[in-house]
């Protein structure tokens, strides 16, 4: 016999029932799916971010705070280094390139950033989709997400402590604090999905002039770029492009002395990556006890309703069914609820995910992209083997008894 038009019977006649039970196993396991793919997208995305940062030097401070300003420009007053370390490190055979990076100014909530033109470029990596890149004093390149048009003048405005405007939108405090330096967009770079995508990029020079801190050259010199001559402004950071290796290290150890502080991002990252990994092991494991009280709550339910349909099933048994016939439509009962929730988990957590991502890149400028992998697929699978394999323990118990004791009852 055919068991589907009893199960599609036994649907219809508890709808109700039957949409809550699946809901219900869709939220316990759309938890346990929002966490994994979002970590892991998390992970994917800094790192990708930190990939044009081989080595740090800054001031020493939080080496946490000198990675989340310099490669995700999080607002923060760092400390000055020696601008003389700049032309130290560009005459250093171990260095191939270097880069100085100065911060403080804002235009329009978009953070405003002193560096060269090699390092504007990656060092040849990007070329700009619109325009060129800045050639000399006053010019400046944009972001993919900047939204200002080539050709478009500005003046920055100094940036206030604990400011944290959005890029895009004005501060009432821009206005009361804009320099007289004007500066004109002459290009726009690709996109590179992180958060220099909503950076406003200047000459080194600029960013010193402004602050009438000189140009790093000799009077009269108007060029841009290195090498650098006279007294050199103090910098937040430094990104440095080693030849290899084993230079790495060694300039590492060499700048992690003498007032100045040397770091890989990667190494920051690792850190944060593991309080991340614990917290999202804490998520996890909660969400796994979750879903077992969710699911013995669910088996509770499934018994209750096989209960309350026993007569049911006597009379089926009755009519000639067989223990097994009966046995086989309390599974499938079952078996469709949990399978239908954990899909029904596995599009919603993969949603709350991409929600979330979504409000992490208009936060940070970070582009996330979650999607769920391995381990979520293997979570829905075990959670669907042991919907099933409890259905089957309801289904022998429903089956259990005599045929007309349970058509008296």
């Amino acid at each position: 016999m055919n068991p589907l038009p009893i199960l599609l019977a036994d649907l219809r006649a508890m709808r109700k029932s039957a949409a809550f039970i699946v809901v219900l196993i869709g939220v316990a396991v759309a938890l346990g799916v929002a966490v994994g793919a979002q970590e892991r997208a998390l992970r994917q995305a800094s790192a990708r971010a930190a990939a044009d940062f081989p080595l740090l030097i800054g001031a020493p401070s939080s080496q946490t705070q000198l990675v989340l300003t310099a490669v995700y420009l999080q607002p923060e007053a760092l400390p000055l280094m020696s601008g003389q370390a700049l032309n130290a490190l560009l005459n250093d055979p171990r260095v191939a390139e270097a880069a100085p990076l100065a911060y403080g100014d804002v235009v329009t909530g978009y953070p405003v950033i002193g560096t060269t033109a090699a390092f504007a470029t990656r060092w040849g990596r990007l070329t700009p989709t619109e325009g060129r890149i800045f050639a000399e004093e006053g010019e400046a390149v944009i972001g993919a997400d900047v939204k200002l048009a080539i050709g478009r003048s500005f003046r920055p405005s100094h940036a206030m402590a604990g400011e944290r405007s959005h890029p895009g939108v004005e501060a009432e405090e821009e206005a009361g604090h804009r320099h007289d330096t004007s500066l004109t967009v002459v290009g726009r770079l690709p996109r590179t999905s992180s958060p220099w995508d909503r950076a406003i990029l200047i000459p080194v020079e600029s960013v010193w002039e402004t602050h009438g801190l000189g140009n790093g050259h000799e009077p009269g010199d108007e060029r841009i770029g290195p090498p650098y001559a006279g007294t050199i402004p103090g910098l937040p950071a430094i990104v440095v492009k080693p030849r290899g290796v084993a230079d790495a290290y060694q300039l590492r150890a060499k700048y992690r002395q003498d007032g100045s502080m040397a770091l890989f991002p990667a190494e920051v990252l690792t850190s944060l990556y593991q309080t991340v990994g614990d917290i999202r092991d804490l998520l996890v494991v909660a969400a796994g006890l979750n879903n077992v009280v969710v699911f013995l709550a669910i088996m509770l339910l499934l018994v209750t309703l096989a209960g309350l349909r026993r007569r049911r099933y006597a009379i089926l048994r009755a009519l000639g069914a067989t223990r097994f016939y009966v046995c086989l439509v309390v599974w499938l009962t079952g078996a469709t609820l949990v399978t239908a929730g954990c899909l029904l988990g596995l599009s919603m957590g993969w949603g709350a995910a991409l929600g979330i991502s979504t409000l992490i890149e208009w936060n940070t400028g970070l582009v996330l992209q979650p999607v769920p992998g391995g381990d979520e697929a293997m979570l829905c699978f075990a959670m669907v083997a042991m919907g099933w394999f409890m259905s089957l323990v309801v289904a022998i118990m429903a089956t259990r008894g005599d045929v007309v004791t349970s058509l008296r009852s």
